[in-house]
């Protein structure tokens, strides 16, 4: 009898331990962690605001609103674009009123940085300055070979210039040709507008005027103007733009983190690539041409 219950106990024993094994096996793991899902947005900076100061050109034709939304997801920062002459985008660097400069008029940008209001100074990008007026062409600057010859034949002629009088880059480029050109157009035939450039091509085109514009402005409000291209490639023509930082030391108040932050962006090789394809798609040649590291 005792062997029985013995054998009865260890059957019973092997049976419990049996039914263990196949519950743990039957058992399923906890699944693994999901990781929590990454935000594309980028955190949000302890000074979210910045204010660039720049020329008209950079807005008019576009391409700020191809650039800053990019910047923005990547940095978490916010621009504020002011587009005004870049001479006025100066003179909110040298008041501490901006905290980064995006200008063309290299001669100007000098003074500010020799005298450390502007730091972190990068070449970005440049395109070029062209003449443009009515298709009848009056003064017949499509004859002429430089850009003194065809402010003399203008000069020479019945029409008018229409100029923007707003001491913007383009502007000074524009001031600059005259004196270099040693002309002055009589006052009733050199009308100033103090306008943007856009504004400036629609009047000239309202007014059968010539003027002096960067091919990307023109490019892109093109359709919108009985203007065309008459003389473009003279070397004095170049267009180039750099940016630049309003320094911190001197202004408290100057975003310097995001100041930086832009100026690195703006030289980046992702940027630089956007900013040389800017305009093939639409106007069949890109509207500026990336320089940054040149």
């Amino acid at each position: 009898m005792k062997k029985i219950l013995n054998r009865l106990t260890f059957s019973f024993l092997i049976l419990i331990l049996a039914l263990m094994v196949t519950l743990v096996g039957c058992g399923k793991a906890p699944p693994p962690e999901t990781p929590a899902p990454q935000s594309s947005e980028a955190p949000k900076p302890e000074r979210p605001d910045i204010i660039l100061a720049t020329t008209t050109s950079t807005q008019d034709s576009g391409l700020l609103d191809e650039l800053l939304p990019v910047f923005e997801k990547k940095t978490g920062y916010k621009v504020k674009p002011i587009a005004v002459g870049t001479g006025a985008a100066l003179a909110m660097g040298e008041k501490g009123d901006a905290d980064v400069l995006l200008v063309h008029a290299p001669a100007s940008e000098k003074k500010l940085v020799d005298n450390k209001t502007a730091i972190n100074y990068q070449l970005v990008m440049h395109n070029d300055f062209v003449i443009v007026g009515p298709s009848a062409d009056p003064a017949k600057v499509k004859e002429a070979k430089t850009v003194t010859d065809a402010f003399k034949q203008i000069v020479d002629s019945s029409a008018i210039f229409v100029t923007r009088g707003d001491d913007s880059g383009t502007d000074k480029i524009e001031k600059g040709l005259w004196t270099k050109a040693n002309l002055k157009p009589a006052p009733e035939k050199y009308q100033s507008t103090g306008q943007g450039m856009g504004q400036t091509l629609t009047i000239a085109s309202e007014k059968a005027g010539y003027t002096l514009t960067d091919r990307a402005t023109y490019l892109a409000t093109q359709k919108n103007l009985r203007l065309d291209i008459l003389l473009e490639g003279d070397t004095s023509l170049l267009n180039i733009y750099h940016v630049m930082q309003v320094n911190p030391e001197k202004f408290s108040k100057v975003n310097a983190d995001g100041a930086k932050a832009f100026v690195e962006f703006m030289i980046d090789a992702e940027t630089q690539s956007i900013i040389g394809s800017f305009g093939k798609d639409k106007f069949g040649q890109p509207l500026f041409f990336a320089d940054a590291g040149k």
